[in-house]
């Protein structure tokens, strides 16, 4: 008889009980793909969990947005999808795709082994800003029947800018794309989102600038052309059928120093926008502006976060539990 062992767990780097597990994926055009399963597990055995998916130039580091889940009776998984945080590997283009399809292999096997072999039946999607595009597409496409509730914090539904810019330069956006996926998309970052999060600037988390760096990733035009794409399925409506809250700041700003504005609004995406396209993810919806909220709400000041986590606990009360 032939032993067979599962996929290795180890010690993540957020230290104990923090627990880590790759997921091997076929090869691409740059050699090995890997994704990256994070765990903290409920202080009980419980049937119930949690799986969360970042956004762009970012991983998983939130320990008390999986802490608040545990509480409250569910084991919480991370996903960091391939070429991010700790998925990224020396051969890669980080966080480089041309297909936001890619990300479902790894998101199915996530979820396989949530459910299937971790025995959960009962689970909540929850994604950030890219991660909230991402997330909603797969859950469309597989509508699995273990999901009983989805939290979308500041989920990039369309372009910033003007309506102009949308419709004008979404085409060459296209083309440019489609032709030369590897040409580099040139713009402007301050640095003042990340400064305003990191604890050896002027925030109080700390992380991985080289898994979440202050001048972000280069953005392509393949991968630009992905996320219009993506934009364009959630247009034409998507039919998640759980219980779907999505939260974003009160205002969006663009600041060019650090203010009060940093700290208190969004300064990555256009929060209309978010309002706009919430409805299309499914038929029920609860949509909530949180006044004085950072781009990831999450990672907003104190009062304000405590606010977002209120929201968050009334819904899940109403509508998941």
């Amino acid at each position: 008889m032939t032993e067979t062992t599962g996929p290795r767990i180890d010690e993540d780097v957020l230290g104990a009980p923090y627990l880590a597990e790759e997921i091997e994926l076929p090869d691409d055009d740059e050699g090995p793909v890997v994704a990256t399963l994070v765990r903290r597990p409920a202080d009980e055995p419980t049937t119930r969990a949690v799986l969360h998916v970042h956004g762009f130039a970012d991983y998983f580091f939130h320990t008390e947005l999986a802490e608040w889940w545990n509480a409250r009776g569910y084991d919480f998984y991370a996903l960091d999808l391939r070429k991010y945080g700790r998925s990224i590997r020396p051969h890669q283009t980080p966080n480089f795709t041309l297909d936001l399809h890619d990300y479902y292999p790894e998101l199915t096997e996530a979820w396989r082994r949530i459910t299937e072999r971790d025995g959960h039946d009962h689970v909540v999607g929850s994604a950030h800003s890219t991660g909230g595009l991402i997330l909603p597409l797969w859950l469309d496409h597989e509508q699995p029947p273990e999901l009983t509730g989805v939290v979308l914090n500041s989920p990039w539904l369309d372009m910033q800018g003007s309506a102009a810019l949308r419709v004008l330069g979404t085409p060459v956006v296209k083309q440019v794309g489609a032709r030369q996926p590897r040409r580099e998309i040139r713009r402007t970052v301050t640095g003042l989102y990340t400064r305003s999060l990191h604890s050896g600037h002027e925030g109080e988390w700390d992380f991985n600038l080289d898994w979440k760096p202050l001048q972000s990733f280069t953005v392509y035009a393949g991968w630009l052309r992905a996320i219009r794409n993506g934009h364009a399925e959630v247009h034409r409506g998507l039919s998640v059928a759980a219980p779907v809250l999505v939260l974003s700041s009160g205002a969006s700003s663009v600041p060019n120093e650090m203010n009060e504005q940093v700290h208190g609004t969004d300064i990555v995406l256009d929060v209309r926008q978010i309002r706009r396209w919430s409805t299309a993810i499914g038929p029920h919806v609860t949509y909530v502006a949180v006044e004085g909220a950072r781009h990831d709400v999450v990672l907003s000041l104190p009062a304000v976060r405590k606010a977002a986590y209120d929201v968050l606990d009334r819904w899940r009360t109403a509508f998941v539990d």
